[in-house]
């Protein structure tokens, strides 16, 4: 028969706890971008986000594929927060087939503390930023 040895629960809460920790932090650093597409044309072959450009003004002749909208958290700066956000913005847009990303709008958004009390002691994080892009896919004939 086995003998199975355990930690005592102390050290098994402490243990499980670092770990919670650690993954917070590591998620934190490398923070994330999401979004979200939604289709209003015809939707083509994927190809690499290395293809897709960032287009301020429409170009001269191209069909729209849809509409992507993406949030980055500012971790380090806000310029890196923009730069994970135009990566998230051809990314989505490549899975769509789309050469070209017209941008529509950007912006931030501040969200407020948030934690709880317990024994008179605020338990909680700061208030954080996000970085908001939307445009449009585009699949672009002529510039």
């Amino acid at each position: 028969m086995m003998k199975i040895i355990s930690l005592p629960k102390k050290k098994q809460s402490i243990r499980v706890l670092n770990m919670i920790t650690a993954i917070f932090i590591l998620g934190s650093l490398f923070g994330c971008a999401t979004g979200s597409t939604i289709i209003t044309g015809t939707k083509r072959s994927a190809i690499s986000p290395n293809e897709v450009k960032i287009y301020l003004d429409p170009p001269a002749e191209y069909e729209s594929i849809g509409i992507i909208e993406v949030s980055s958290d500012v971790i380090f700066s806000r310029q890196t927060a923009q730069d994970k956000a135009m990566e998230a913005l051809k990314s989505r847009a490549a899975k769509v087939g789309a050469n070209g990303v017209l941008l529509t709008n950007t912006g931030s958004q501040s969200v407020g503390t948030a934690g709880y009390y317990s024994n008179g002691i605020f338990y909680g994080g700061g208030s954080s930023d996000k970085i908001l892009a939307q445009g449009r896919a585009i699949y672009v004939i002529q510039e």
